[in-house]
């Protein structure tokens, strides 16, 4: 089966570039060389990106500044020319006329210049997008990467949080919204694994990633049910130059919990067939803080390969690409001695008696009984075509997610949840200038799944089940001189559906999971699951503005609806789901969820002062969220896995509600510069979500939202010396600080969530490159340190918070508290394997 899907891709690409590169000879291929250099100095700039993302080709200046770019279509395209520590510059180029173009770059942080490629039709300035959307660099993730994970690197960037699950699981949340509400791109193709469970995060190796680029708002319109928070596109290394061969060595060390990152990168060009890989082991053992000390099944082991090849040619590119993601992941519980609160282990599975974890267990590699081993097997192909002025852009991919958690220990080889998802995507754009200054796209786009319980399980929170999902839209964008409009309008249907499925409780501990009729006079079967099929279908819109008032002030107004179907474990969850110690009980009943949200951003960049300003408000309708289920007395219950009532039970039972939900906010930043290499960098984040009910008028235990971050704020105090010291070059240093208030406006009916207190955090980082005589890199070092000062804090966020025995002593505050201090050490050796006598500058 997989073999077969794999196939499906492979020759579904190797069928299409013919098709179109056949045309290729009517192409007229044009050229393009150039410098660039420093506007106040005149120097010439080395290791410039030159870059156009519609066409995925570029150069890097040599050490002259220089750089050539060959096998260019003659049409129109935008160009990027970016460069860490100067103002990133964008424009059109008319590839038919013009075969020079210089660049004079100016010292700068601000990014308002940056070209994005979600969420819009064809390549455009941040600044020209209504939509509120932010992008960030490898040079950013690699100052953050003392974080574990790649949702976790970029939780600095205003509104952006993560529901977490120790130090190696971040979901993704966008004003207040997660789960499947928060669509995830790798090269623009949807990561599909098991987004509904909270300890489930994203299965992308960090080192892969080259930049991310994030839509805050519904973004259904071009991505399908789902996008109603957001999109996060995560986007992998672009090409290199023709006749090159480049690779590095990276390591990454953190002293909390002995964390040693390892990757191994190389790509190559020869006259537009290209190349790379991506290999990496990661491994952690338990993570540290004063309060708790050692923190059992907190480690973690993973292991990443990616290969990449194809063709980059005038009639366009073609990259097909395939990934393995395997994580092993330990699953603390927090439980602990009654009278020492040192950490205790399962060790059968009656679960009668827990001894104290030994202090070498706590301080070892080694993967306990249970634990979570996480496969992401991905194939995809990433293929645009020029039809004359217009691109057709193709996107197909498979993904074969496979999650299972370890619960028995006594038989650890036998899983307790076992999940294999199988996906198809399918995504057809084509963008056209209908008339001048107009961008316009038609696109259809959707995926299949096929989700199966596997073989020897004995948790069952979800059933199996097949989904098919398709959805068409047209996206307009047109210039009015300083004034950009676009919008766009969406259609979107969902089939789901389940057959029912038994289970024989003979065994205590390994029930027996069977589907078909229920056998008439069998003993101690039950109904797991129900048999269902629902079809969801819904519009999506959106229209807005961007107004750049003058080369000062930006001015962005958007409003657009979204639609979400609910997810498998909304409709139909009966069971328990081991890492998160939660027994889920859907609701077949729900209704899709439709919002709407209104943005307004002002964004002014001034000599020594840049300030932006994003005010949002989502109203949103059939709002799904769990909540505690609680006993005739209000005492949250507590169950066993078959879901029988037990006041020591191993998990807590949830179920799913429906209401009407309200979530505003806004997002500050404010960077004072009063000399180009110092900055004084600070941002604020603001969300509320409201409970509606029926009414507007819940009582307080029910009147806000779960996992809604508190006000909090980020200060940084940041010195770049981008042209640095003799053998130094692109320095920087800082002192930030952390600040999140006192979490009071919380879910507290049923005992769901509980106040967290407010808490500060510091950090600091320095680094850059180290360069031969000839101006190139040869080292590349990053020191990053969070939480220096070691303080004992618990995020609302954080799922570990409520991790502790159902009964703790009077006086005492449950749960685990977050890591205490931790200190990066980064190291990136670039390395060039390029021939000799074919070593060039272009792509």
């Amino acid at each position: 089966m997989l073999f077969k899907k794999i196939i499906f891709i492979i020759l579904v690409t190797l069928i299409t570039i013919p098709l179109f590169a056949s045309n290729s000879t009517s192409i007229v291929t044009s050229s393009l060389t150039g410098v660039v250099v420093d506007k106040s100095s005149g120097a010439p700039l080395i290791g410039v990106n030159v870059y156009f993302p519609d066409l995925r080709k570029g150069a890097i200046t040599d050490g002259n500044g220089k750089y050539e770019i060959n096998n260019l279509p003659a049409i129109t395209q935008s160009i990027e020319i970016s460069y860490t520590g100067y103002q990133t510059i964008t424009k059109d180029i008319n590839l038919r006329t013009n075969r020079t173009a210089n660049f004079a770059m100016t010292e700068s942080n601000s990014e308002l210049n940056e070209v994005i490629v979600t969420g819009v039709s064809k390549a455009t300035q941040i600044k020209q997008s209504p939509v509120p959307i932010v992008a960030v660099d490898k040079v950013y993730l690699n100052e953050n990467s003392a974080s574990n994970n790649i949702i976790a690197e970029i939780t600095h960037i205003p509104g952006i949080s993560t529901v977490t699950t120790g130090p190696n699981i971040s979901k993704p949340f966008i004003h207040g919204l997660g789960y499947n509400r928060v669509v995830t791109l790798l090269d623009g193709i949807r990561i599909e694994g098991q987004q509904w469970g909270d300890e489930h995060g994203i299965e992308v190796d960090q080192n892969a990633i080259n930049h991310i680029e994030v839509i805050k708002g519904p973004a259904s319109l071009t991505y399908g049910s789902g996008a109603i928070a957001g999109v996060i596109n995560l986007i992998t290394a672009p090409t290199i130059p023709d006749g090159r061969i480049l690779g590095s060595f990276s390591n990454d060390y953190g002293t909390n919990n002995g964390l040693i990152n390892t990757s191994f990168q190389l790509q190559g060009n020869n006259n537009g067939l290209v190349w790379g890989t991506v290999l990496t082991n990661k491994l952690a053992k338990n993570y540290e803080n004063q309060h708790d000390g050692r923190v059992y099944a907190t480690g973690f082991k993973e292991k990443d390969a990616r290969v990449m090849i194809g063709l980059n040619k005038s009639w366009g590119y073609s990259y097909l690409n395939a990934s393995v993601f395997d994580d092993i992941q330990d699953i603390p519980d927090g439980s602990r001695d009654s009278l020492t609160r040192q950490f205790t282990y399962q060790i059968t599975d009656a679960d009668t008696y827990r001894p104290i974890v030994p202090a070498s267990m706590l301080d070892s590699y080694a993967t306990p009984a249970l634990h979570q081993h996480v496969q992401m097997y991905n194939i995809y192909d990433n293929s645009s075509f020029n039809i004359g002025n217009n691109t057709l852009l193709l996107n197909l991919g498979y993904q074969y997610s496979h999650r299972r958690e370890y619960t028995h220990p006594q038989n650890p080889s036998v899983p307790g949840l076992n999940l294999e998802l199988h996906t198809l995507n399918y995504d057809l754009k084509y963008n056209f200038t209908p008339g001048n200054n107009y961008e316009t796209t038609i696109g259809l786009n959707g995926m299949y799944q096929d989700n199966k319980l596997g073989k020897n399980s004995t948790d069952f929170p979800i059933p199996a089940y097949r989904l098919f999902d398709i959805g068409a839209f047209v996206f307009a964008k047109k210039s009015f001189g300083k004034v950009d409009v676009s919008a766009g309008g969406r259609y979107d249907t969902r089939v789901i559906s389940s057959s029912a499925a038994y289970i024989d409780t003979t065994v205590t501990y390994f029930p027996s999971l069977y589907y078909g009729q229920n056998p008439t006079g069998t003993p101690n079967v039950i109904q797991q699951f129900n048999a269902f099929h629902k079809t969801f279908s819904g519009p999506s819109g959106s229209l807005g503005a961007a107004y750049n008032v003058s080369n000062a002030l930006l001015l962005k107004a958007n409003i657009a609806t979204g639609f979400r179907a609910p997810s498998i474990a909304e409709l139909s969850a009966n069971g328990a789901d081991p890492g998160s110690q939660i027994y889920h009980v859907g609701n077949i009943n729900f209704k899709p969820e439709y919002s709407i949200q209104g943005d307004i951003g002002a964004y002014i960049t001034l000599p020594v002062v840049s300030a932006s300003a994003e005010l949002y408000d989502n109203n949103i309708e059939n709002y799904i969220f769990q909540e505690q289920m609680t006993d005739a007395n209000g005492t949250p219950e507590r169950v066993n896995a078959n879901g029988s009532l037990n006041p020591n039970g191993q998990y807590s039972r949830f179920t799913y509600t429906q209401t009407k939900a309200r979530i505003l906010g806004g997002d500050f930043t404010l960077d004072i510069h009063p000399l180009a290499w110092l900055h004084f960098e600070n941002s604020l984040t603001l969300t509320y979500g409201t409970n509606l009910g029926n009414h507007g008028n819940e009582p307080d235990s029910l009147r806000y939202l779960p996992f809604i971050p508190p006000l909090h704020t980020y200060s940084a105090l940041r010195a770049t010396f981008s042209k640095g010291f003799n053998w130094f070059r692109g320095m920087y240093g800082y002192i930030g600080l952390t600040h999140f208030e006192p979490q009071k406006r919380f879910f507290a009916a049923y005992g769901t969530e509980t106040y967290t207190a407010g808490y500060n955090l510091l950090s600091a980082g320095f680094g850059g490159n180290i360069v031969n005589r000839k101006g190139e890199k040869v080292v590349e070092l990053y020191i990053e340190g969070t939480n220096l000062a070691n303080v004992n804090y618990q995020s609302n966020m954080s799922r570990l918070k409520y991790f502790d025995n159902p009964v703790v002593p009077a006086g005492i505050q449950p749960g685990i508290f977050n890591m205490g201090r931790n200190v990066s050490l980064k190291v990136v050796i670039p390395f060039d394997l390029s021939p000799k006598t074919k070593v060039t500058n272009k792509i």
